[in-house]
């Protein structure tokens, strides 16, 4: 089996952040509903109710700050993969068409992950 080539590996890693940042924000959201759920509680009802407000409120806010750093991350895998892509298209006949569809889908994707995180 031949070595996967640079492109490949980039297309896999913008992939990969992609996912990462479809996870954050859907832990994002569950510990929004989470703390929407213990605010509608009645505060004499459970004792710890504080305490797990103050824990799930530490915990969005170390989700959320996540974000920065994993935009950046993934603006610099396209910008990457646009240059790979350059790249591959210089082979002329001997580029792998399939290997840039499948960069072209992910810088895609990449870009609808971005809008997301703005």
């Amino acid at each position: 089996m031949a070595p996967r080539s640079q492109l490949e590996i980039t297309t896999s890693a913008v992939l990969r952040l992609i996912k990462e940042e479809e996870s954050y924000r859907r832990e994002a959201e569950q510990q929004n509903e989470r703390i929407a759920k213990l605010e509608a509680q009645d505060p004499s009802a459970d004792e710890n109710r504080d305490y797990m407000l103050k824990q799930e409120r530490a915990a969005l806010d170390e989700t959320v700050r996540i974000f920065p750093s994993l935009k950046q991350k993934i603006e610099e895998s396209i910008t990457k993969l646009d240059g790979l892509l350059i790249e591959e298209g210089k082979k002329g006949a001997e580029s792998n068409v399939e290997h840039i569809n499948a960069a072209k889908e992910a810088i895609a994707k990449a870009r609808v992950a971005e809008r997301e995180i703005a």
